[in-house]
């Protein structure tokens, strides 16, 4: 979800003030109940459900909680086995003690150590895996045609191990190349032109944003992936036999006889230069061992049939992440994450948000889908799922609107529509927020691409216009920093134990969510047209099915 990169811009856009029309002074469809809020929340962020990791019994709970919701609310089932959509996982977990990556040259051999050296994940294709050969230079690995962008040009990668530098261009729109440079990306254009392993290389930005020191924390955490109908781990790639991350140092050793020293690279990309390729002189050797388990996980799935007797085959979708990350290592008494704002204030949004949808006295003339999805903590993988193996035809899904992490604990004024600049949901999603009394203001953290990191976007990559909501910075109270309150839950609380109840919630706030995101779901259900990608957009012209 949103990451601590974030911290820094919060402090500037601390300066955001003004103040909406109250709540109470609203003429709106929509009268949000706290209690039912306050009840889903606590419920869903109870120790009893131990963090409701992927896959766990406490999980399991979640899903089962939410779907007796569904049906008390007169919803209809929409999954593949009544509410539920259960979702086959493949987990795979490193041996640590088997990495083994070696760099032959005509002076020798050099063996590099794990995880001093280098990192690399579990295999989830197979238990053994080995990878050996020749390598090749591919600059960032990128290939961006609409920006004129192509590191594989002029380079015979095949049978050969692309080494590629890890982000991307600085001069790269933010978003657009958050899609480029993402590693399911990459490794594509890999195996597109026959590559067979790749290595990652760190640079002075990624150090900057992630310290590789970091990344160590993470070296036990499992892989997981969705399985296909014939058992395939899905967005794998089997002829990339291996991958690693190459820390500065072991880095600077294996560029130590290339043509161009990493140096050198490292000067072009202060440039924003991109480096051309090459060939890198001798060979290397990788092999790993890792231990594999399938589990299921469930997404859930209601639906409100639409009035209209055409439109009702046209569904709007809200989507809200049920899973969390489970047990913290830690000797502390508390290690359970309870994530009770990541993500049952968003859950808890949701379930309300369908049950004002039911008592509604006239339906609106588009279905209204709920989907509480699975896994998104692994990498978006129960959306994923879902946009890929819907249970309603993928064309007919006309918006997503994605609850992930509001935060809940001052009375805000405006809210943020992450992605709402792609298409002609903007103009709704600002007519939906001042039907509840508040404005849309612009994403404050354009660089940080958060359009392209919750579950909403696993609907974008299927042609779904999609929106992700959250709480605005602006505070109705001049004497609370809305900022301030956002910058401190991701520095005190975010996927630690203390995301608990015992957090100051802010009840008011959590009826004005959910009140807004009802009254969206109203205007995109309502409007005489199907909502549409902007013209010449990105995203648009990518994904789109229309």
């Amino acid at each position: 979800m949103i990451r601590k990169l974030i911290l820094s811009g919060l402090f500037a856009a601390s300066a955001i003030t003004g103040v909406a029309a109250q709540d109470d002074a609203v003429s709106s469809h929509f009268n949000p109940d706290t209690n039912r809020i306050k009840s889903h929340l606590f419920f869903l962020a109870d120790d009893l459900l131990e963090g409701r990791d992927t896959g766990s019994r406490g999980h399991d709970i979640a899903a089962l909680y939410i779907a007796t919701e569904f049906a008390k609310y007169g919803l209809k089932p929409a999954g593949t086995d009544g509410f539920m959509q259960p979702v086959p996982f493949r987990k795979a977990s490193l041996v640590q003690e088997s990495p083994e990556f070696t760099y032959q040259t005509e002076g020798g051999t050099l063996s590099f150590a794990y995880p001093k050296d280098y990192l690399t994940g579990p295999d989830l294709m197979t238990t053994d895996s080995a990878l050996s050969g020749e390598m090749v230079f591919a600059g960032y690995g990128i290939i961006a045609d609409e920006l004129n962008h192509d590191d594989y040009a002029g380079l015979d990668v095949e049978g050969k191990i692309v080494v590629v530098l890890s982000g991307k261009p600085a001069s790269f729109p933010s978003e657009e190349g958050a899609h480029f440079a993402s590693g399911y990306q990459k490794q594509f254009y890999a195996a597109q032109h026959g590559a067979i392993g790749m290595i990652t290389v760190s640079t002075p930005v990624a150090e900057k944003v992630r310290p590789y020191q970091n990344m160590l924390s993470y070296i036990h955490t499992p892989r997981m992936a969705w399985l296909d109908e014939n058992g395939v781990p899905a967005n794998t790639f089997a002829q990339l036999k291996s991958s690693a991350y190459l820390a500065e140092p072991a880095a600077q050793q294996l560029f130590a006889n290339a043509p161009v020293s990493l140096n050198d690279i490292y000067a072009e990309l202060e440039e924003d230069k991109s480096p051309a390729g090459f060939v890198i002189p001798g060979t290397i050797s990788l092999s790993k061992k890792s231990l594999h388990s399938q589990i299921s996980s469930p997404n859930v799935v209601g639906m409100i049939e639409g009035s209209d007797p055409t439109l009702k085959n046209e569904y709007v979708v809200f989507s809200a992440h049920s899973d969390h990350i489970g047990f913290a290592k830690t000797v502390k008494k508390d290690n359970i994450n309870n994530g009770a704002m990541d993500n049952a204030s968003g859950t808890a949004v949701m379930l309300e948000t369908a049950r004002l949808f039911s008592d509604l006295p006239e339906k609106p003339a588009r279905s209204i889908l709920f989907v509480s999805v699975t896994g998104e903590e692994k990498g978006l993988l129960g959306a994923d799922y879902f946009a890929r193996n819907p249970t309603v035809p993928v064309t007919s899904m006309v918006a997503d609107v994605n609850l992930d992490m509001p935060i809940l604990t001052y009375p805000f004024a405006d809210v943020i529509a992450f992605g709402a600049s792609h298409s002609d949901m903007k103009a709704s999603v600002e007519e939906a927020a001042g039907n509840a009394g508040i404005t849309l203001s612009p994403d404050p953290w354009p660089e940080q691409a958060l359009f392209t990191r919750s579950d909403h976007y696993a609907f974008v990559k299927q042609g779904v216009p999609s929106v992700f909501m959250v709480p605005g910075l602006t505070s109705k109270d001049p004497d609370i920093d809305g900022s301030k309150k956002f910058g401190e839950f991701l520095a005190t609380h975010y996927h630690k134990p203390s995301d608990d109840i015992n957090q100051p919630f802010n009840w008011e706030a959590a009826k004005t969510f959910t009140r807004v995101n009802a009254e969206i779901g109203l205007t995109l259900a309502t409007q005489p047209k199907r909502p549409e990608w902007n013209d010449g957009d990105f995203f648009g012209n990518t994904f789109s099915k229309q």
